[in-house]
């Protein structure tokens, strides 16, 4: 299909080549319906965190699989895939989330799977996790606990031998 031309100028290849039509824009017919076809659908890409900014104050709980992003106050139980509590967040109840990561101020149990606690955070509650990293100047005031299942209000430290 493909051989060694003569031609080796640009300009000449262009002249020398016919221009090929671009393929139309708009869909199809569709032969048994008589409709346009649509275009197949792309792979749907992963939403973005839903960001609750820092005027926002909600009273109630949320829950949701994706991921959160809180810069303002929630007074309420929060429970997501991912969630992130900005620098000027505060957070008044339990958290449950796959994971936890804290810049702000909690009251409240934390319960995650992995839970980063950085610098700025100021935690006053206690953590449950699989995995937990605490940076240094970091506040925490409560107790640490460590499960395998910790997304599981009823999963126990040591499963009971029957």
């Amino acid at each position: 299909m493909f051989s060694k031309s003569k031609i080796s100028d640009p300009s000449k290849a262009d002249k020398a080549a016919p221009a090929k039509p671009t393929p139309p824009a708009t869909p199809a017919p569709n032969p048994v319906s008589g409709s346009a076809t649509p275009a197949p659908a792309a792979p749907k890409a992963k939403p973005a965190a839903s960001v609750l900014s820092t005027d926002l104050t909600i009273t109630g709980n949320l829950k949701t699989t994706g991921d959160i992003q809180i810069e303002g106050t929630v007074e309420g139980d929060i429970r997501a895939h991912l969630l992130t509590v900005g620098d000027t967040a505060t957070v008044k109840g339990e958290i449950v989330a796959d994971d936890v990561v804290v810049n702000g101020r909690v009251i409240g149990r934390v319960r995650g799977l992995k839970v980063r606690l950085t610098s700025s955070a100021k935690v006053e509650g206690d953590i449950i996790h699989k995995t937990i990293a605490i940076e240094s100047g970091a506040h925490f005031e409560g107790s640490v606990q460590r499960q395998e299942d910790p997304l599981n209000a009823n999963a126990s430290k040591k499963p009971v031998a029957g």
